[in-house]
């Protein structure tokens, strides 16, 4: 068991000094972890494959994603303006006079990262959480997740090795294991920590949800849970590229084993002869997929209730399903169909089931598909596979969906996230607990910290962001007007 009162403490004390580095150290930091995961590659890619049954190409790209959003991060901090400085200088002649006030973005303090299950390198120890709280100016405690413990406690050698050579406190990154319900509970609840991160299911997120607004001093938990990502599916496009979208959504349903938060679980579409060819021609492809072992057996097992669940509900129809049969620990890639009446009586059917699983939903009219996509929940991403005829013709679809997510996507699938500064992996409840902020890309840093107004300092008292001289040269939004000049 660990001892989470002194490792909250050693956060606290750590935040302190880690808080007042140089951007410029702090960047060296992030480097410096991804230099020696870099280093331990082919050990880390290898103790992952054996805990996750995720494929070593798999493994190998996700390991490089981890370390180049760490260097993402690094770039940021280097450059600096996210703090957004702002400043607006006295004016001593108004009635009555105006003060000088100076404002900027400070980290929060100690963080908690969860570490996802489908996810053991980008979602977890070093993973995107981390990076963003890192670079934010917090501390970070990681709970490793148990389903690869092994992979989490290596990627935290890398850490360990990081702070020795950057001379960052010792206690800027701590790494603990154990149950969700005691050690996580510990943690969430813990009077030093002032956030959370976490990647998983609904369930867990809202467990963690609760546990932090019981708190005598609440803390925001910045949780993604749940998502089925839907596509909707246009009429021209379906008459024109039946073949092609049936092959490209039949891989992107099961790419990883449907292990993907923005796997397409949901196709709309209005009933047409496009429609039918398509879903003919997928149900064929998805037949073809052979089937893969899952990230681990309780996640096997859970899509084996959901899927059986999902099927069993009325007016479901079978399109296809994997013709061989899984062996043990094996996802059962299948896809399925509804009437749209059916769907909108049935809130079952508007559940993630996370696996190589995805719903048709047969609409008799634009009309029904506007209702249909009214129904949902909160949305990581929403699709529309269009012509540029069929935009034309529903532009009121697109606003819609613009509702639904924080990503919409035309004329692609939604597996696959960008990590880049124009990324948002985020979007209204349940897909995540706050749709302001996004898990991935630059502005994720906005989760771990707070607005900080500084009235009537003198210049030498200032944080170097806010300084007269602009020390850190940054952009700085000085009496209105965007500059980087000196005042």
């Amino acid at each position: 068991m660990n001892d989470i009162d002194i490792v909250m403490q050693n956060a606290a004390n750590a935040f302190k000094k880690y808080a007042l580095l140089t951007p410029a150290a702090k960047a060296g930091f992030l480097n410096e972890i991804a230099v020696q995961i870099e280093n331990d590659r082919a050990s880390l890619v290898k103790v992952a494959n054996e805990e996750s049954n995720l494929p070593l190409p798999r493994l190998n790209g996700e390991l490089t994603r981890t370390t180049n959003q760490l260097k993402l991060f690094a770039n940021l901090i280097k450059e600096g303006s996210w703090v957004e400085a702002a400043i607006d200088l006295a004016d001593v002649q108004r009635t009555p006079p105006k003060p000088d006030t100076r404002k900027m973005l400070l980290p929060v303090g100690p963080v908690v990262v969860f570490g996802a299950s489908n996810f053991p390198f980008a979602f977890s120890t070093a993973g995107g959480d981390t990076a963003s709280a890192l670079a934010s100016g917090s501390t970070v405690v990681v709970k490793g997740h148990s389903a690869h413990a092994e992979t989490s406690g290596k990627m935290f050698d890398a850490i360990k090795k990081a702070i020795v050579i950057s001379g960052v406190p010792e206690y800027t990154v701590q790494h603990v294991l154990g149950s969700g319900s005691t050690v996580g509970k510990a943690l969430v609840q813990h009077a030093e920590t002032t956030g959370v991160g976490f990647t998983g299911s609904l369930s867990g997120g809202m467990a963690l949800w609760k546990l932090a607004n019981e708190r005598e001093r609440p803390i925001p938990v910045f949780a993604e849970m749940s998502s089925i990502n839907p596509v909707v599916f246009l009429p021209d496009t379906l008459e024109k590229n039946a073949e092609t979208l049936a092959k490209t959504y039949a891989a992107s349903i099961t790419l990883g084993m449907g292990q993907f938060c923005t796997n397409p679980g949901l196709l709309l579409a209005v009933k047409s002869k496009g429609l039918d060819d398509f879903l003919s021609l997928l149900g064929k492809e998805i037949a073809a997929v052979i089937p893969q072992k899952m990230l681990h057996k309780a996640i096997q097992e859970s899509f084996a209730r959901g899927l059986n669940e999902a099927l069993a509900q009325k007016g479901i129809q079978k399109i296809g399903q994997s013709v061989q049969q899984p062996g043990e620990g094996e996802a059962y890639p299948t896809v399925a169909s509804v009437s749209g009446k059916d769907f909108l009586q049935n809130p079952h059917l508007r559940e993630e089931v996370f696996g190589p699983y995805s719903l048709a939903i047969i609409c008799d009219s634009k009309a029904q598909l506007i209702e249909a996509l009214t129904a949902l929940k909160g949305q990581l991403t929403t699709t529309i596979m269009a012509t540029d005829d069929d935009i034309t013709a529903h532009g009121d679809i697109i606003h819609l969906q613009q509702t639904l997510a924080g990503r919409i996507i035309l004329n692609d699938v939604p597996t696959g996230v960008e990590v880049c500064a124009s990324m948002v992996h985020g979007g209204p409840f349940p897909a995540t607990t706050d749709a302001r902020y996004t898990s991935v890309g630059t502005t994720a840093i906005k989760r771990w910290v707070r607005p900080i107004c500084f009235q009537g300092f003198k210049d030498d008292m200032l944080p170097d962001a806010l300084k007269d001289n602009n020390p850190l040269n940054i952009w700085r939004i000085v009496n209105g007007e965007w500059k980087k000049n000196n005042i």
